[in-house]
């Protein structure tokens, strides 16, 4: 309420205000295309349709595209809540509302609602697919089944159209998911082959719902990218940055020449894998900033709504947001270490001494190895419980693409709500476990509590 009640005070801004306008355009008739001030109008595909098409909805229909997109990215993150209570159902009620109040309060998120940004969205939609995918093997009818394993493809599909990145959830999510429904199968064949099969129709599914706009880019872009055209673009500025984080591109004299927008990427692309070929060492001791970007400080938040509106969001105003943010962000970290770290499970011991060890970095600057380490042993509890699985694939997932190419603190939010609710699991009492006793101290037990022989006579 609070998100939508505020949104209007601050207006599309950053990469928001390309969505905005061409959301206008689409809802007007024009397409997915541009306006040059020369008045050509060209299709494009360097920024993804989704949040766009969201906004044209809006637009075409009640006249207000970016309040309705507020509407919609409110709705869902409330979803993605009661989502996330149902990935925590089998730690019980307790852990599962704690992990509820956790999401629903994680200031980087509740901030965010009102920018007109995809990583919220994003974030929300993830999550509900996770649930979704779980349903889809564990519903107890046919019909339910098909109707969750429908839902997940189209939730994993629009996250695509948002984000093309997120296209990795369908086949991971649901082999994930075929695995926490069937176990451990006994036989190894099959214990490859269900998860297999599962992922292959999650990816099949996805990839369908997605054909027509690929078909789109084929026809308009003369190039087949899957939703957008800009990975090349993305690959170069990872090459390239010297902070992790974007920053402007001097365009390569083998590109400067190239002005099909498609031709363009691809072009930045070539250049990319040239100067990482020649280099490659250079680039991998970028990885480290390039993750410290993404998962130290998330800063979103602040950012855009100081941006969309700096006399009624000003400079104090954002730090005093970003201070809040950060703590809040850190101390769910510091408790979803402690609780991969003791949660029962296969490596106790490594998990406890790793968790130890990644605990004081929630108190500096550098967080990232902390949440490394959580998606590191939450990989080792995925066949403990399905939540675990999920967000270490979405943890894991996000630091392997931000290693190739450049980070940004929005790029972590989606992360941040598994860790949220990974936190929640700190509530599950410790399985204890029994204090050794000498073989004398326990024959001589045994002994006392074992009845005489005249009590067996008795008896």
């Amino acid at each position: 309420m609070a998100a939508l009640a505020f949104g209007p005070l601050f207006p599309p801004a950053a990469d928001g205000a390309y969505f905005d306008k061409l959301a206008r355009r689409i809802a007007g008739g024009a397409g997915y295309t541009w306006l040059w001030p020369d008045g050509a109008v060209t299709p494009v595909a360097h920024y993804p349709v989704g949040f766009s098409a969201l906004e044209a909805i809006g637009y075409r229909l009640f006249d207000a595209g970016p309040a309705f997109a507020r509407l919609v990215v409110a709705v869902l993150a409330v979803a993605a809540v009661m989502a996330g209570m149902r990935l925590l159902a089998p730690f019980g009620p307790r852990v599962a509302r704690t992990g509820g109040w956790l999401l629903a309060l994680h200031q980087a998120l509740v901030a965010y609602v009102p920018a007109m940004m995809t990583e919220a969205l994003v974030g929300s939609l993830v999550v509900i697919a996770a649930a979704l995918a779980l349903d889809t093997f564990a519903a107890p009818s046919v019909r339910r089944r098909v109707l969750a394993g429908t839902g997940f493809a189209v939730l994993v599909a629009a996250a695509t159209y948002l984000r093309p990145q997120s296209i990795v959830f369908a086949p991971l999510f649901a082999g994930a998911a075929a695995v926490a429904s069937r176990g451990v199968a006994p036989d190894r064949a099959r214990r490859l082959l269900v998860p297999a099969a599962a992922a292959a129709a999650g990816l099949a599914a996805t990839l369908l719902l997605l054909a027509p706009w690929t078909a789109r880019n084929c026809v308009r872009m003369h190039a087949c990218a899957l939703v957008s055209v800009n990975g090349g673009w993305n690959l170069l500025i990872g090459a390239e940055t010297t902070s992790g984080a974007w920053q402007e591109l001097a365009t390569p004299e083998d590109c400067r020449t190239v002005w099909d927008e498609a031709a363009k990427d691809a072009c930045f692309g070539k250049v990319a894998v040239r100067e990482i070929e020649a280099a490659p060492l250079p680039w991998l001791a970028r990885v480290p900033s390039k993750w410290s970007t993404t998962f130290d400080y998330f800063g979103a938040a602040p950012f855009y709504l100081h941006v969309a509106n700096p006399e009624r969001f000003g400079e104090t105003a954002k730090e005093r947001l970003g201070a809040v943010e950060t703590l809040y962000a850190r101390l769910v970290l510091l408790a979803a270490l402690v609780a991969v770290g003791r949660a029962r499970g296969p490596f106790a011991r490594v998990r406890l001494v790793m968790a130890a060890l990644a605990a004081p970095f929630v108190f500096v600057v550098h967080a990232w190895p902390a949440y490394l380490v959580v998606g590191v042993l939450a990989a080792s509890l995925g066949l403990e419980a399905p939540l675990f699985a999920f967000a270490a694939l979405v943890l894991l997932a996000t630091f392997a693409i931000h290693a190739v190419f450049f980070g940004a603190g929005r790029y972590g939010l989606p992360a941040a709500e598994w860790v949220a609710l990974i936190a929640a699991t700190v509530l599950v009492p410790r399985p204890s476990t029994p204090r050794r006793r000498s073989p004398a101290r326990g024959l001589a037990r045994a002994r006392e509590e074992s009845p005489s022989s005249e009590e067996h006579d008795a008896g």
